[in-house]
């Protein structure tokens, strides 16, 4: 924990993933990329908070997973014109458990991301979430709806020990700090898809050789 910096914003609660993850002070965390999809995030003091990994699946799927690896939400690219990624409850990718959707806009080494509550993904709502910024140039920022209200901040240590791929992120108080950790999943993805994305297009083409493959047999 750090103390309220002067001037803080000071907004109620936003419980997306569970109010477990919200707390009234800052929180500062550290994320770790390692070889592939997989993060760490930890607190200042080291410990281990969450994990984030790729589901071996033929779905562009990722787990966001608690301190024992145990799944907290799982993260689905969706199959649609939008470039969307649906966030669900624990293991469960089922609508009925969808918590909220974040629609990107990916130029070069920059994101624009607009996340949005299930309950609301059929409303001319404003969004509940935009995110701007660049994974690898450790500057991701996530705003409160359209406002310029900045509820966390992903940002480079000073300390020159840190790897390329470690960054710090200050999260505001009563922001669920689990959704924070979701959406830079979303967008480390987005400015990096050359693995998962891969692999999930061989899978595919498997499939379909093998459906395919199939039809011709029985034909």
């Amino acid at each position: 924990m750090m103390a309220q910096p002067s001037g803080a914003p000071v907004f109620p609660p936003f419980s997306v993933i569970g109010p477990q993850f919200v707390t009234p002070e800052p929180l500062e965390i550290i994320v770790k990329k390692y070889p592939g999809r997989n993060l760490m995030i930890t607190d200042t003091n080291h410990t281990i908070m969450f994990r984030v990994k790729e589901c071996k699946t033929n779905r562009l799927q990722l787990a966001l997973l608690d301190a024992n690896e145990k799944p907290i939400v799982m993260l689905q690219k969706a199959f649609s014109l939008h470039n969307r990624w649906n966030v669900f409850k624990g293991e469960s990718v089922s609508d009925s458990d969808m918590i909220f959707t974040a629609k990107t806009e990916t130029m070069k080494f920059k994101a624009n991301v607009i996340m949005m509550l299930a309950n609301k993904m059929r409303s001319k709502d404003v969004c509940d979430l935009r995110i701007k910024g660049s994974w690898s140039m450790g500057n991701i920022t996530i705003y409160k709806g359209d406002s310029s209200t900045v509820v966390a901040q992903m940002h480079k240590p000073q300390d020159t020990k840190y790897a390329a791929n470690k960054f710090t992120a200050t999260i505001q108080p009563n922001m669920d700090y689990a959704c924070v950790v979701a959406l830079f999943a979303i967008v480390e993805y987005e400015e990096n898809p050359t693995l998962i994305g891969a692999a999930a297009k061989i899978k595919s083409y498997e499939n379909t050789i093998d459906t395919v493959g199939n039809f011709i047999t029985k034909k």
